[in-house]
């Protein structure tokens, strides 16, 4: 075994596990941070198959962004020692016949798929032609796309942060007439 496949093999068991821990961890805080393990876990495959600039971006923009985007909303909101409530049995059922059915098609989409190998060499990558793309607003351009995302999540953690402080402690009566 070479040492790509055993580092393919520690990335993929990785990438398993904190999915794992992700959806089934009742603390909000540790999903979170096991979303940032998987993240990053996927990083490291684009680096091993040759991809740094979509692991650079993988890194910059969801590890580093997005994780961190989310760990402050948890921490701003002051939510981090909630524990949310265990599912039952039927919720359980039908998340792992979701997930088979997800499996099994995935499966059966890759082994009926024929991979050829190709001879041909690997294309050079024009960086100048991609840093253009991203920062252009004409029809290749991803400038347009970019902003309009970065507004809907902030307007998405405005929203989060406005609902969990609504929800917090209220004053009652009781406590209102005390203080008069």
């Amino acid at each position: 075994m070479t040492s790509n496949q055993i580092m393919f093999i520690l990335f993929s068991v990785m990438i398993v596990t904190f999915s794992i821990l992700t959806v089934t961890s009742r603390k909000i805080l540790r999903a979170a941070v096991y979303l940032l393990f998987v993240l990053v876990s996927t990083a490291g495959l684009y680096f091993m198959l040759d991809f740094q600039f979509l692991a650079a971006v993988q890194l910059t923009l969801y590890a580093g962004g997005i994780v961190v985007l989310i760990i402050f909303s948890i921490l701003l909101t002051s939510h981090i020692s909630q524990k949310f409530e265990p599912s039952g049995w039927k919720k359980s059922a039908f998340s792992a016949i979701a997930s088979a059915a997800g499996a099994i098609i995935c499966i059966i989409t890759i082994l009926d798929h024929n991979f050829a190998a190709t001879m041909e060499a690997a294309q050079q990558v024009n960086m100048r032609l991609i840093g253009t793309s991203l920062l252009s607003t004409g029809y290749d351009g991803f400038i347009l796309p970019f902003e309009v995302i970065s507004i809907l999540l902030i307007a998405a953690m405005v929203g989060a942060i406005v609902i969990a402080k609504k929800g917090g402690p209220q004053k009652t009566d009781v406590q209102t007439s005390k203080n008069q």
